[in-house]
């Protein structure tokens, strides 16, 4: 009789095992990898996946068959008899479940590590959040932009900072998440293995216009990325604050990555369309929309989505090149 049970409570596990592999393996839980690092992550995802299988089908053994052996009869409201406890039993289930966790500890600290290296001749990208926007400056190059460029095959370590709260950095497809701190520096190593557009979302509630918070990374081959940050070059974008060019001051503050303006080549959409709403409009106007941006609201758009910082984080001779720029690009329309 006991040979029988265990047999059935072998059965009944290896059903819930085989029931709940079945769901992991064939639903598309994680996007496709497109970084070295998701490799990675993806490998300890599923070692923790299988131990977590391992040990529901073990419980749902034990339960269901418990529960369809050991069943009180319809007429039966008595106690159950008492029983004393099995103190192999329990040395087993509490040692066994202490080396899975030490397992899965060390697992992780290896994939941790290796994740975090950043390789010899890696490149550097600076990330800078804000609400709600982010700004990608690449050191040495003099080039800023709303988007991240990264070539195909090439680690780059970003190097993340917040102008105002807590923000977090995140691409799917990458798997790399971390925080960008007000007052700290956080870093992130990532290696992307595909050619692609994918979305870069902010993942910590950083206010009302959080939601909105999104930007693209955009993996070139390595011709193509040299054309791109060569023609940034040409295009006088240039990193930091900008100075006092306009186009760079569009560009470093994050303006591409919320609005859509044809001459920076942005084509973002949570902000009103600048090709249209600046036309007709004087400098008066645009630089209002910049220090107080809720004075006025574009039809369909909500109070509280722009930062009403850039007052005090532009100088009066880096507003109004900021205001020229803008309204020279939308002339004519």
């Amino acid at each position: 009789m006991r040979k029988r049970s265990i047999i059935q409570m072998v059965l009944v596990g290896a059903l819930a095992g085989a029931a709940v592999a079945v769901v992991a393996y064939f639903i598309p839980w994680l996007p496709d990898a497109a970084s070295e690092e998701a490799t990675s992550i993806d490998r300890l995802y599923w070692f923790v996946t299988i131990v977590c299988i391992a040990i529901f089908s073990l419980v749902a053994a034990v339960t269901i068959y418990s529960v369809w052996k050991f069943r009180a009869p319809p007429d039966d409201n008595e106690d159950g008899s008492p029983i004393h406890g099995h103190t192999g039993l329990e040395i087993v289930w509490t040692a066994v479940p202490a080396a899975l966790v030490t397992a899965i500890s060390i697992v992780s600290a290896i994939v941790l590590i290796g994740v975090e290296d950043a390789p010899a001749g890696s490149r550097k990208v600076d990330v800078s959040a804000q609400q709600f926007a982010w700004s990608f400056s690449y050191p040495g190059t003099n080039v800023t932009s709303g988007q991240l460029v990264l070539e195909v095959d090439k680690a780059v370590q970003l190097t993340l900072t917040s102008k105002d709260v807590i923000h977090s950095f995140w691409v799917p497809e990458f798997r790399m998440k971390q925080d960008a701190v007000p007052g700290t520096a956080t870093h992130v190593v990532i290696t992307p293995t595909k050619v692609g557009t994918y979305e870069v979302i902010c993942t910590e509630l950083c206010g009302l216009g959080h939601s909105v918070m999104r930007s693209q990374a955009v993996v070139l081959g390595p011709a193509d990325y040299e054309k791109w940050l060569s023609k940034q070059k040409s295009g006088g974008a240039a990193a930091g604050g900008g100075g006092s060019d306009g186009k760079a001051l569009f560009a470093s503050n994050g303006c591409g990555s919320c609005h859509t303006l044809s001459a920076a080549g942005s084509s973002g959409q949570v902000g009103p369309n600048l090709d249209e709403v600046l036309k007709g409009k004087d400098a008066a106007f645009v630089r209002t929309s910049i220090v107080d941006p809720d004075a006025e609201l574009a039809p369909g758009f909500q109070p509280g989505i722009m930062p009403k910082t850039f007052g005090d984080q532009l100088s009066d001779e880096q507003l109004d090149a900021l205001v020229k720029y803008l309204l020279d690009s939308t002339k004519g329309g």
